[in-house]
């Protein structure tokens, strides 16, 4: 990659912290944890809420018929028909997880809906029968609404199961358009209690017909993600979502394979449980919507998979100190390159030689990488290796969260330098090492961290982002502890 290759060596430890979701087999643990509080309940539920009062609507009823005889009219035969619900508002409506499933009530919602009506009656004192129709608003009122599911695994994918679905109706009241004012109190001693029923049995099955859908969508979500034609994000289920009075908690394996595997990697367990993995990975913060937890197993994989694709090879031909990119830079340090080569650019060819292992300290990942690198001098528009040398670099990355930018930095803990072969004699090695370590340190890392001080911005989804997260490390886990707003939301306030 020349011409950006050097900035690509160095971000490669803040590239890892990209990958935040993951692999898995069925009978493994989950490497990533999502605890979803009360708060982030509520704005799911809120989300649903919205779906399901526009997604009820249009609801078409079925027409009701009836007979009522009436003194000195006789038998009225009437009908209602094209009966619609236009439109449903919700006015209150809570959430809460328990051990039997999730539960959510509506209160106070009130429904606005049109119909047409019509009567036909006849007596022998009559000499043809009468007949009027006409339309009507309807308004119904202190409408309660009751829904309870359970979640389950369901071979790697969310099954959604409805346990109880109900709907109560407290008052309808009918205007009719038209009519003979005697008709209204008969169509409302008539009709009150039939609409009232058709009300609550139009919804409560188009309530489970729109779980029954959900389930559909959730058992119809992919299970790997790929990642660049290299590597794929296993986003399988690990176990049953656990409910609790506080929280709903997800858990998914979190490792990342390569592409034509069809199986993660063979990690051993973490934990007996995954309460006993909750339970571990401490502060959890309630005021946040949701906690992402992090194994650091998921960025050792994505390391592997990248190593395997032999992705971590860069040519490094531009840094921001380029006169040591030219063997008059070299001259008091490596003589015999200067004489050999006055004058000539450089290179250098860096190859991880094996895949590195991140460490999750607290507020800190560490990173321990092994590399060769090559020192190619061009010359008349050949590229000549000159040097190779072993390197092994140690350093830590302390990762942050700042509006809605993520950000870091990267700290050099410790530097080793050894020459495996050279084409131009032997040199001080000592001398060479302290330029380089002096070099990333006071050059290198700085450029670096100034471009991770700027941030990245943090990803959307479907016009959803995180909103006043903050990162956490400690003992092999990231924790993200967020909100989750509408990005319009966002940009408005």
């Amino acid at each position: 990659m020349a011409g950006s290759g050097s900035v690509s060596f160095f971000l490669f430890l803040s590239l890892l912290l990209n990958f935040s979701t993951t692999h898995v087999n069925s009978n493994e643990q989950g490497y990533i944890s999502f605890d979803i509080s009360n708060k982030g309940l509520d704005f799911i539920k809120q989300f649903l809420v919205q779906m399901a009062e526009t997604s009820l609507v249009p609801l078409d009823l079925p027409k009701i018929e009836k007979s009522k005889h009436i003194p000195l009219i006789g038998t009225v035969n009437m009908l209602i028909s094209n009966l619609s619900i236009n439109k449903i508002h919700v006015i209150s409506s809570t959430v809460k997880a328990g051990d039997t499933g999730i539960v959510i009530s509506v209160s106070g919602a009130y429904a606005n809906m049109t119909m047409n009506w019509g009567y036909e009656y006849s007596n022998w004192w009559l000499p043809v029968p009468v007949m009027d129709s006409g339309v009507a608003s309807i308004q119904v009122e202190g409408m309660d609404v009751g829904i309870s599911f359970n979640l389950t695994n369901n071979q790697g994918s969310l099954m959604l199961t409805p346990l109880d679905c109900g709907c109560s109706v407290k008052d309808i009241f009918i205007k009719l358009n038209g009519g003979a004012s005697w008709l209204y109190q008969g169509l409302i001693e008539v009709f009150e209690g039939r609409l009232t029923s058709a009300v609550e049995n139009a919804i409560s099955k188009k309530l489970r017909q729109g779980i029954v859908k959900l389930d559909s969508l959730l058992q119809s979500l992919p299970k790997e993600i790929p990642i660049r034609n290299i590597g794929a994000l296993n986003v399988t289920f690990v176990g049953d979502p656990q409910l609790r009075d506080s929280s709903l908690i997800l858990s998914i394996n979190g490792l990342i394979s390569a592409r034509e595997a069809h199986a993660a990697p063979a990690y051993p367990h973490l934990f007996a449980s995954l309460e006993h993995l909750l339970a571990s990975i401490p502060l959890k913060d309630p005021a946040s919507m949701v906690t992402i937890s992090l194994h650091e197993k998921v960025l050792t994989s994505a390391s592997s998979v990248y190593y395997d694709a032999n992705k971590m090879h860069w040519i490094v031909d531009k840094i921001p100190e380029q006169s040591l990119l030219n063997t008059a830079g070299w001259r008091f340090i490596i003589p015999q390159l200067y004489r050999r080569y006055p004058n000539d650019d450089m290179n250098l060819n860096v190859s991880i030689y094996s895949p590195p292992h991140p460490k999750i300290d607290d507020d800190q990942i560490d990173l321990t990488i092994h590399a060769d690198v090559v020192i190619n001098v061009l010359n008349s528009g050949e590229v000549t290796p000159v040097a190779c040398f072993s390197m092994i670099v140690s350093g830590s990355a302390s990762p942050w969260i700042s509006k809605n930018s993520l950000g870091g930095s990267i700290g050099l803990d410790e530097f080793y330098l050894s020459l495996k072969w050279s084409k131009i004699g032997n040199f001080h090695v000592n001398l060479v090492r302290v330029l380089m370590s002096t070099a990333l340190r006071t050059v290198i890392l700085p450029y670096i961290n100034i471009k991770l001080a700027r941030g990245y911005p943090l990803p959307t989804f479907h016009g959803y982002m995180l909103q006043n997260a903050k990162i956490l490390c400690s003992d092999s886990w990231i924790k993200i502890c967020s909100d989750v707003a509408a990005v319009k939301q966002l940009s408005i306030s």
